[in-house]
């Protein structure tokens, strides 16, 4: 079973890397602006992969994006089929992943309480 599981972390991998090339030279959707792949999950049968992707703007920003990846899905797939050597190639649902959004709103609450900290504290107070 572990050599299965490599396998498929393989797949995903090559995946994400050819993504990351096709979206960045093919696709020509305006809508589909600057995004960064931040990683590719496929389920064991390689019939579905989660594409999570990540990209600077707003809210509409990211709606625009993820309609404009839907509808290059097919596109995509069609040139995952000439590149890589599967004999399935997995349906495409693209993810917006907030998790670095989350690690920057998390690490400026820490600063915000460690500033508030050094002031309550005072400079005399600290060790």
């Amino acid at each position: 079973m572990p050599r299965d599981h490599s396998r498929t972390l393989r797949i995903a991998d090559q995946i994400q890397r050819e993504l990351a090339e096709l979206i960045r030279t093919d696709v020509k959707d305006p809508r589909i602006g600057m995004l960064t792949l931040t990683g590719v999950e496929v389920s064991q049968d390689y019939a579905h992969a989660k594409v999570y992707y990540t990209m600077l703007g707003g809210e509409n920003d990211h709606f625009l994006a993820q309609n404009g990846l839907e509808h290059a899905s097919g596109f995509l797939r069609g040139h995952l089929f000439h590149r890589l050597k599967l004999r399935v190639i997995p349906q495409l649902h693209f993810i917006y992943d907030e998790s670095i959004e989350r690690g920057v709103h998390l690490s400026n609450l820490i600063d915000e309480a460690v500033s508030q900290e050094g002031t309550v504290k005072g400079v005399d107070d600290l060790p």
